[in-house]
C-alpha cells in the first residue's frame, strides 16, 4: 500500500507544483499588464500636461494682447470724441449755412423780381 499512497501523494505534489506555477504565470502576466497600463498612464498624463503648459501659455499671450488692446482703445477714445464733436460742429455749420444759403437766395430772388418788374414797368 505504501508505493500507491507515494504515487497518489507524488501526483497530487505534481499537480499543486503545476498549480503554482500557473499562478505564478498568471501573476506575472497581471503584473505585465499592469506596469503596460502604468506606463501608457504616466504618457497620457505627460500629453495632458504638456497639452495644459501649451494653453496656459496661449492664454498668457491672449492675456497681453487683450491689454494691448485696451490700452489702444483708450490711445483711441479721445480722438473719436474729438471727431464726434467735429462731426456735430460740422452738421451744425452746414445747417447754419444752409440757413444763411437760403436766406440770401430768397434775397437774391427778391432784389431780381424787384429789378425785373422796375425794368418791366420802364419799357
Amino acid at each position: 500500500m505504501a508505493p500507491e499512497i507515494d504515487a497518489s501523494v507524488h501526483r497530487q505534489l505534481g499537480e499543486l507544483v503545476a498549480g503554482l506555477r500557473g499562478l505564478k504565470d498568471d501573476i506575472q502576466e497581471i503584473r505585465d499588464a499592469q506596469l503596460r497600463s502604468e506606463d501608457k498612464s504616466t504618457q497620457s498624463r505627460a500629453v495632458v500636461h504638456r497639452r495644459m503648459d501649451e494653453m496656459v501659455s496661449r492664454v498668457g499671450a491672449l492675456e497681453q494682447h487683450i491689454t494691448n488692446v485696451q490700452a489702444d482703445v483708450a490711445d483711441m477714445k479721445p480722438v473719436t470724441n474729438d471727431v464726434k464733436r467735429w462731426k456735430l460742429m460740422g452738421i451744425g455749420a452746414l445747417g447754419m449755412i444752409g440757413i444763411g444759403g437760403i436766406a440770401l437766395g430768397v434775397s437774391f430772388a427778391d432784389v431780381l423780381k424787384r429789378v425785373g418788374s422796375l425794368l418791366i414797368g420802364r419799357i
